[in-house]
């Protein structure tokens, strides 16, 4: 009877040949079907269609590139969000960016 690492090895040899089989399989195809991918693009971008509906809770996260800025806090600034969908939609740029710190700087008096 082989160990207990063995067939762990086995397995996940197995697994990984099967990603990377995957993975040639759907780059096959996506070549087999980038006419009908350009035809689609030319009728989305001729009928002025808008972003995809990526979650179908809130009205914030349907859309988020037309969201208004203050629907997420819409009850409270402070309230949790209602919906699961909202912790996976990162805040925009501006409001994580890193600014320069104040720690070690003294005001110059004037």
């Amino acid at each position: 009877m082989p160990r207990p690492s063995t067939l762990a090895v086995l397995l996940l040899t197995a697994a990984g040949t099967a990603l990377v089989l995957s993975l040639v399989d759907a780059a096959r195809l996506a070549e087999a079907r980038r006419p009908q991918q350009m035809e689609r693009q030319a009728q989305v971008e001729k009928l002025g269609l808008t972003d995809l509906s990526l979650f179908t809770e809130a009205r914030y996260t349907r859309h988020p590139s037309q969201a208004d800025l203050h629907s997420a806090g819409q009850d409270h600034p402070g309230a949790f969000d209602h919906f699961p969908t909202g912790s996976l939609i990162a805040p925009p740029a501006h409001l994580t960016a890193r600014h320069e710190p104040l720690a070690g700087k003294t005001a110059s008096p004037d």
